[in-house]
């Protein structure tokens, strides 16, 4: 695809048809992805292509344990896990424990197991540049070096006719997702991708404008225009 087209219809894809994708189409996409820019070169990215239906089971019961989190702070009004005491973060601004037992219906959740494609990413944390590290503030900086691989993924996705969704919810339960997968000390869970044939068609889509976040000189100064 013409690139600035694919960049404005690419959405999160979360329902798929049975069609599978062919171990071939998500060879070449890997491959064409790992292009992407990373801290020094350094490619922190590993990527776990999860086939056995035992263990994509398994995956699916944690993501519903996260899941279940998430829609707690939902039902509250809340950003899940949002550092909200001015950029930091204070502890749980709900009952985690509580909401865990609640139960969160979603329809890409409760069939996780079933997506065509699924694609634990993992990172490298001894070679990610941190250099947020130590602010008065949420840590952000690290997934820079991460983040832009999964979109390239989705991106290519895009180009062989596929979709795909990025979800980080499994981070909830890293411990027992890095068991799970034999993942080593040292390294993190940065998202899990589900990607295969979309079950609707991929229309459009709608942001805000330019205006709306791109200023110039100072933060909500005067916007920038073309």
């Amino acid at each position: 695809m013409e690139l600035y087209d694919a960049m404005r219809t690419t959405p999160a894809t979360r329902a798929f048809t049975d069609e599978a994708v062919p171990d071939a189409v998500l060879y070449r996409m890997l491959d064409h992805a790992r292009f992407a820019p990373s801290g020094g070169n350094r490619q922190g990215w590993r990527v776990i292509v999860v086939k056995d239906p035992a263990t994509r089971r398994a995956l699916r019961d944690l993501y519903a344990l996260g899941w279940r989190e998430y829609m707690a702070h939902v039902r509250r009004r809340l950003v899940a896990f949002a550092p909200i005491d001015d950029g930091r973060w204070s502890g749980p601004a709900i009952d985690l424990a509580q909401a865990r037992t609640e139960p969160a219906p979603n329809d890409f959740g409760d069939h996780l197991d079933t997506v065509p494609v699924m694609l634990v990413i993992c990172a490298e944390l001894r070679v990610l540049a941190v250099t947020d590290n130590g602010l008065d503030r949420q840590s952000i900086v690290g997934g820079g070096s991460i983040y832009p691989f999964a979109h390239n993924l989705l991106l290519a996705a895009r180009n062989e006719g596929l979709g795909g969704v990025l979800t980080t919810v499994l981070c909830r339960e890293e411990p027992a997702a890095k068991a799970l997968l034999g993942i080593p000390t040292g390294y993190a869970i940065a998202g899990l991708l589900a990607i295969g044939h979309p079950a609707q068609e991929i229309r459009r889509l709608r942001r805000g404008p330019v205006g709306g976040f791109a200023w110039v000189d100072r933060f909500a100064g005067e916007p920038f225009t073309a």
